[in-house]
């Protein structure tokens, strides 16, 4: 993951390669998927983003539009205190092979190491 914040800006970018070792993606080999999220500072709590998720098929040669994944996510981060981060956004499909409505939560704890 790359990721960046500058004053109350905030950008990161997580491309993955995915494989299946089983059902009916097994047979595309590894699969790219970038993911991208920018958000901004609202107050010291509450930040307002956007998340763009994509399933683009095989690295060897991308699904034709109307077969990849492409999902974008209004969201809302809330700092709950120093040690618990709380995400929620609501995404829409972009494609037909893509579900049409899907909400996502993600509570986090910040680790010391």
């Amino acid at each position: 993951m790359i990721d960046k914040t500058l004053r109350r800006w905030y950008s990161s970018f997580n491309p993955t390669a995915d494989r299946s070792f089983h059902g009916p993606s097994v047979r595309k080999g590894f699969e790219f998927s970038p993911n991208f999220k920018f958000s901004y500072d609202l107050n010291p709590k509450i930040a307002a983003g956007f998340e763009y998720y994509g399933a683009l098929g095989p690295v060897t040669g991308f699904d034709p539009l109307r077969d990849q994944q492409q999902q974008v996510f209004p969201t809302i981060d809330l700092n709950l205190s120093p040690k618990w981060e709380f995400n929620l956004g609501v995404g829409v499909g972009m494609t037909r092979s893509t579900d049409h409505l899907i909400a996502k939560m993600i509570l986090g704890y910040r680790f010391d190491f």
